[in-house]
């Protein structure tokens, strides 16, 4: 009797059932980590387009498709994967350029789906005379 309590007191194993039960946890926060990093690479990206598509629609000879392409050669050189299926947005009007580039970030978590966008926005230039000018 004594060598069968000893036995139900051993507690042989008891690490490989802990490591089976806390592993996958660990490896869960592990992914959301990086799926949350990539999030933040994703924003910066977006937002970096924005400004680099705004510097060129807000310009006096450029237009809103110009601010498009732009956007979209920022967005090939740096994000093609980490920010998918991205969409830009350029609204220029004579006083004001503004700028939305958003899309999906590339998931690392299986159905986790989130989103990263960026927004620019500027006067757009314009030449003018001083006031009073007699020329």
């Amino acid at each position: 009797m004594t060598a069968l309590l000893r036995r139900l007191r051993d507690d042989r194993g008891a690490a490989s059932t802990q490591l089976v039960l806390v592993l996958p946890g660990l490896l869960l926060l592990a992914l959301l980590i990086v799926q949350f990093a990539l999030v933040w690479h994703a924003r910066h990206i977006a937002q970096f387009a924005a400004q680099r598509a705004l510097a060129t629609a807000r310009a006096e000879e450029a237009t809103a498709a110009d601010g498009r392409a732009q956007a979209r050669r920022s967005l090939a050189a740096l994000g093609s994967r980490i920010l998918a299926a991205p969409s830009v947005a350029v609204d220029r009007t004579t006083a004001q350029t503004t700028v939305r580039v958003g899309g999906t970030v590339m998931a690392v978590v299986p159905g986790l789906t989130l989103h990263a966008s960026g927004t620019a926005s500027g006067p757009t230039e314009k030449i003018t005379t001083p006031a009073g000018d007699r020329s």
